[in-house]
């Protein structure tokens, strides 16, 4: 499971630094290579997959019904698998940057099964304006 956030920069090649406290959960036993998939998410962020999470969610993406073609176009259209190098680099291809506005300086947030890359700014702005708003109703049942 991956929580938890990380300010990162992007180098001059789009690439950032997987943090190396998940660099040990994301190594599949046996296996050389780390194989990831990006993709963008509607919120405005991206999201990054170890390869088997991306199969269980693209699967279920696949499954949408008629009405939910833009959704699976956003998710599966867009979808580009990457390794991580040997110094632990993941490269995020141009058109998944500039689709959600990354540029330099980003937040790598550990979502359970995947993480979320934001622009920092972004995800700073939508965050303050997520903790003034009040919560939604499905929250109602959890004590804090």
């Amino acid at each position: 499971m991956f929580k938890g956030p990380s300010s990162l920069s992007l180098d001059a090649k789009g690439r950032f630094s997987m943090p190396t406290r998940y660099r040990a959960a994301l190594q599949k036993e046996g296996r050389e290579r780390i194989e990831l998939t990006i993709t963008k998410h509607p919120h405005g962020c991206l999201m990054v997959f170890p390869r088997d999470a991306w199969e269980a969610f693209s699967e279920k993406i696949m499954a949408l019904p008629p009405e939910g073609q833009w959704w699976k176009r956003i998710f599966l259209g867009n979808a580009l698998d990457v390794e991580m190098d040997a110094a632990g680099r993941v490269l995020v291809a141009p058109e998944l940057r500039e689709g959600v506005g990354i540029d330099k300086e980003v937040m790598l947030i550990g979502m359970g099964s995947h993480f979320e890359l934001w622009d920092k700014a972004t995800h700073k702005a939508k965050e303050e304006e997520a903790m003034r708003a009040p919560p939604p109703e499905s929250f109602k049942g959890l004590a804090f």
